[in-house]
């Protein structure tokens, strides 16, 4: 039997609610199959959070690039005995055929702002929401957890720990890719390397100590076999008596011209340990040999380390970026904002949307930093929005870009080191204040006076809607 690590393609199709087929059913049936704007956004920043990354908007991609229902998913549906043959094979023909507007991977953005725009007929956009809100909330909340993160390591290097304590095989890849494109060196994930290109890393086992009869001798084997790779875990018994096993071992080596690579401390008080450590190091003449800390840290963590001045020059980061463990999930939305050219709201209480298609523009101050967010509506140009500031940024950038039309992707395949640079471009923007651990400022963030006046008049029409 062969166990698949990710969905088979023909299988995306299945990746969502049963409502959303049932609607998608009774759209069928009822003739409503017009064209549909959807928009992704999130309602409210997750806790602690003061700016988030927008990930995932390629592995959506792919998948709308593959999208069908292939037999065998018919086949299942046909099971289920709820719908009539001429919706199944309306599904076995249908292919994704809209267009997808979105900030690109690696873009800072805040809460309120549209993130993606599915425009397509109302059937296909209705049923991908789930596949988009998976593909889309997951990877952009472990890419700020990663972000957070890199802000904090004052340019100390950041590994991916975390693939065995990720939720599934499939989490653990969207955090290796995440971690990458939030500035992280590199991951543990050897899959991860394989498909997206990261470097990895690693260091060696508790197991490979404890094999040995003697601790001095287990690191000489490990150096012998991997000269080029030698980060020796010394905190299998005690740590700093370890830490002097492995400059033992690091003079035997020096001697064949083999340098030892780092020494990495995975429990105890890190920060008093990574000074011992130096100093053990540094006596014995290995200054060039690195400190890696791993073991249950996190940005909070990694901060203290980092404000105290330890001697650490590398962190991994595990459990606690592989789930995000402070903020594991996000208000992410999925609303119809527009249907056969007129803008749609919802208007219960706690989930009001703003109506029509839209755009999102960024004004800079003429430091280069962002200065403001303005929500506008789709044909509004930045000329004209810049208007609405006094006085007028030093520059006006709209940020959603056109990546498919007709089901075709129009935009080069970007990739994940533009990614990269554009998120490092946007923390060096982002003033301090908003990228704080703990209680960050609130970036300035509203509507323009166009998409105002839209979202007064949509209320009131939404109101003679329910009559």
């Amino acid at each position: 039997m062969t166990i698949d690590l990710r969905l088979d393609p023909a299988e995306v199709a299945l990746l969502t609610d049963l409502y959303e087929l049932t609607v998608s059913a009774a759209f069928f049936e009822h003739g409503f199959n017009d064209t549909a704007s959807f928009e992704v956004a999130m309602r409210r920043m997750p806790p602690g959070r003061g700016f988030m990354v927008a990930a995932g908007i390629e592995r959506l991609a792919e998948a709308l690039e593959a999208y069908r229902f292939d037999a065998a998913a018919i086949e299942h549906l046909e099971s289920l005995q709820l719908f009539k043959p001429e919706f199944l094979e309306f599904l076995s023909r249908l292919r994704f055929t809209g267009s997808i507007r979105a900030l690109p991977e690696g873009t800072i953005y805040f809460a309120g702002e549209p993130i993606v725009e599915i425009r397509a007929p109302l059937i296909e956009g209705q049923l991908i929401e789930t596949l988009a809100l998976n593909q889309l909330g997951f990877a952009s909340i472990v890419a700020t957890k990663a972000a957070r993160c890199f802000v904090v390591a004052g340019g100390r290097r950041l590994v991916d720990f975390g693939p065995r304590r990720a939720q599934g095989a499939d989490a653990a890849l969207i955090a290796a890719r995440a971690s990458y494109l939030a500035g992280f060196h590199g991951t543990a994930n050897v899959l991860a390397g394989k498909r997206y290109g990261i470097p990895v890393f690693g260091t060696m086992s508790h197991s490979f100590v404890m094999a040995h009869d003697h601790e001095r001798d287990a690191f000489s084997d490990f150096v012998s076999s991997f000269p080029t790779l030698s980060t020796l875990l010394v905190d299998t018994y005690d740590t700093l008596h370890g830490v002097e096993n492995a400059a033992a071992v690091g003079a035997k080596f020096r001697e064949a011209g083999v340098k030892i690579q780092g020494v990495r401390l995975d429990s105890g008080d890190l920060h008093e340990l990574s000074r011992k450590t130096r100093r053990i190091l540094d006596q014995a003449g290995f200054r060039d040999i690195a400190i890696v800390a791993g073991g249950s840290l996190d940005e909070y963590r990694i901060a203290e380390l980092a404000d105290a001045g330890a001697p650490i020059d590398a962190f991994g980061v595990g459990a606690a970026l592989a789930v995000s463990d402070d903020a594991s999930a996000a208000d992410f939305t999925y609303k119809l904002v527009d249907y056969k050219d007129r803008a749609r709201l919802e208007t219960s209480a706690g989930r009001i949307s703003a109506p029509g298609r839209k755009q999102l523009f960024r004004a800079y101050a003429p430091s280069g930093s962002f200065f403001a967010d303005l929500i506008g509506i789709v044909d509004e140009g930045a000329t004209t929005v810049a208007r609405e500031f006094k006085p007028i940024p030093a520059k006006t950038v709209q940020l959603m870009e056109t990546v498919f039309d007709n089901g075709r992707r129009i935009m080069p395949r970007p990739t994940l080191a533009q990614a990269r640079e554009r998120l490092m471009n946007g923390l060096t923007a982002l003033d301090a204040r908003y990228k704080a651990l703990r209680r960050p400022a609130e970036f300035p963030v509203r509507q323009t006076a166009a998409l105002g006046a839209l979202v007064i008049s949509e209320k009131l029409r939404a109101d003679k809607r329910q009559d």
